[in-house]
């Protein structure tokens, strides 16, 4: 499925066309997939020390791609730290399919983008499985967030 992207209607290509149908199905999350499913380990480097760094941490899907949120809290991340340095990084599958992916993040912030992912992502964490811990999760308490778009190599 190529559907047209908001840039003057060009199509883009499915992101995750090149993986195995298996990798496929377990990022292309839905509102209905449980907690379990959206834990994912990643694998940085670290900004200062060059060291891979291991981490637990949700991914979201919205509108057709994948992100790593830093949630509610606007406060410095490690990861995201190490992400800005350092693009590249492992995404670690580990809950049913268990994959390394090569993997690129782009720091999100083009303010359309972000007010749209971080929308779907908090209307994402009050659906009734709710993955989240707090319920109601707010949208004024996501939009400062630190935001990056996956692109999976």
């Amino acid at each position: 499925m190529n559907p047209a992207d908001e840039n003057g209607g060009r199509r883009t290509l499915d992101p995750l066309a090149h993986l195995p149908h298996e990798i496929r199905r377990a990022i292309e999350i839905t509102p209905a997939a449980g907690t379990r499913e959206r834990i994912v380990d990643i694998t940085t480097t670290g900004r200062r020390t060059g060291r891979p760094r291991r981490i637990e941490i949700f991914f979201y899907r919205a509108n057709g791609a994948t992100y790593l949120c830093s949630g509610a809290s606007a406060g410095p991340t490690g990861w995201y730290a190490n992400l800005s340095a350092n693009p590249a990084f492992t995404f670690h599958l580990k809950n049913g399919v268990r994959a390394d992916l090569p993997a690129h993040a782009t720091t999100v912030t083009d303010p359309t983008e972000r007010a749209a992912v971080i929308a779907a992502i908090v209307d994402d964490l009050n659906q009734p499985h709710d993955p989240g811990t707090v319920r109601p999760t707010r949208l004024q308490d996501w939009a400062a967030s630190r935001l990056m778009r996956i692109h999976f190599d």
